[in-house]
C-alpha cells in the first residue's frame, strides 16, 4: 500500500490549534517548552461548563461521529494512528477507551494494555514488543499504557542511570518519528489525576467486592511514590515532546470531560487528515444482483 508523504501530514498539534487555540494551549505545551505538571489542575474542565450530564451526552454524539470518522479511515486505508493513553493509577485509561470508542468496530481500533515484560520480551530491546503492536494501515491503535513505562518504573526505582534514562529518551524520539514519518500520526495523552482523587478511586475498589480485582497492594506503594513519579512523567514530557508525536497532557479529575478532551482530540485529527474512499469500480456501474 503506497504510504503518504510524511511532510503532508497534519500533526495532531496543527489540526487542533487552530479550531481554538487559546483553549488548547496549556494542556498541548510546544515542543521545547518547559512542561510544570503542578501548573496543570487536574480539575479543570477546559472544554466544559462542568455539567457532567452535557459531558456525557457531547462523549455520546462524539463517539458516533468518530464511528464514520473510523470507517472513512479504515476505507481509505493510507494512514494509521496511535493513541497513547498514559497515567497513574485510576486516572481513567480503561474508562476513556470504553468512552471514545463505545460506537467504533473492532474491526478498525484496536487496544493494547501493557504489563510488565515476559520472558521472552526481557530478551529483546524494550521496544521491540511495542513495534509488533503498533497499528497497520487503515487502523487505530490504542496503547492503554505504553512504551513509556520504560521511563517511568525503572526511573522512579533507580533500576537505570540518569544517562540511560536520557539515552531511552532519544530512543523514543527516533522511534516515534520513524512511525511518523512512514503515515503513523501519534497522539499521546498524560492523563492527568490529583492525588486525592486517586485516593477516593483506589477506595472505591476497595469498598466494592466487584472491583477487587482491579486493586493489588502494590498500588498502595506506588502511591506512597507519588511525588517520584509526578517528577518522572514532568521529566518525560518535557524530553519527548516533538513536532511529530506532541503531548497532549488531559486534566482527568472528571471522567467524563476526560473522555470529552480525548474524544475530541481524536476527532479532530481524523477529521485533519485528507481521508477520501478509493476509487469507484467502474464494473459496478449497472450491476444487478440476481
Amino acid at each position: 500500500m503506497p504510504q503518504p508523504d510524511p511532510s503532508a501530514l497534519p500533526f495532531p498539534a496543527r489540526a487542533l490549534r487552530p479550531s481554538d487555540a487559546s483553549v488548547w494551549r496549556p494542556w498541548q505545551p510546544e515542543a521545547g517548552t518547559q512542561v510544570r505538571l503542578s501548573d496543570l489542575r487536574p480539575a479543570e474542565q477546559p472544554l466544559s461548563d462542568g455539567s457532567k450530564n452535557d459531558n456525557k451526552a457531547r462523549v455520546e454524539a462524539l463517539a458516533a461521529e468518530l464511528d464514520g470518522l473510523q470507517e472513512l479511515f479504515y476505507a481509505d486505508g493510507r494512514f494509521k494512528l496511535l493513541l497513547v493513553l498514559q497515567g497513574m493509577d485510576t486516572s481513567g485509561k480503561d474508562g476513556t477507551v470504553r468512552g471514545v470508542f463505545s460506537r467504533t468496530s473492532p474491526l478498525g481500533v484496536r487496544t493494547v494494555g501493557w504489563k510488565a515484560p515476559t520472558d521472552r520480551e526481557r530478551a529483546h530491546d524494550y521496544l521491540w514488543r511495542i513495534h509488533q503492536q503498533v497499528p497497520g494501515a487503515g487502523e487505530i491503535m490504542v496503547f492503554n499504557r505504553s512504551h513509556y513505562e520504560d521511563v517511568l518504573v525503572p526511573v522512579v526505582n533507580r533500576w537505570i542511570t540518569p544517562e540511560q534514562t536520557r539515552q531511552r529518551y532519544r530512543h523514543i524520539n527516533e522511534f516515534e518519528r520513524l512511525l511518523a514519518e512512514t503515515g503513523t500520526v501519534v497522539l499521546k495523552c498524560m492523563l492527568h489525576i490529583s492525588r486525592d482523587e486517586q485516593r477516593k478511586r483506589l477506595q472505591a475498589r476497595i469498598d466494592n467486592p466487584a472491583k477487587h480485582w482491579k486493586f493489588s497492594t502494590g498500588d498502595v506503594e506506588v502511591r506512597r511514590q507519588w511525588d517520584d513519579y509526578q517528577q518522572a512523567y514532568e521529566d518525560l514530557l518535557n524530553a519527548t515532546n516533538t513536532p511529530w508525536a506532541p503531548w497532549t497532557v488531559v486534566p482527568a479529575d472528571s471522567k467524563t470531560h476526560r473522555n470529552l478532551m480525548v474524544a475530541t482530540l481524536v476527532r479532530d485529527c481524523l477529521k485533519a487528515l485528507p481521508l477520501r474512499y478509493p476509487p469507484e469500480d467502474p464494473t459496478l456501474a449497472g450491476l444487478r444482483i440476481e
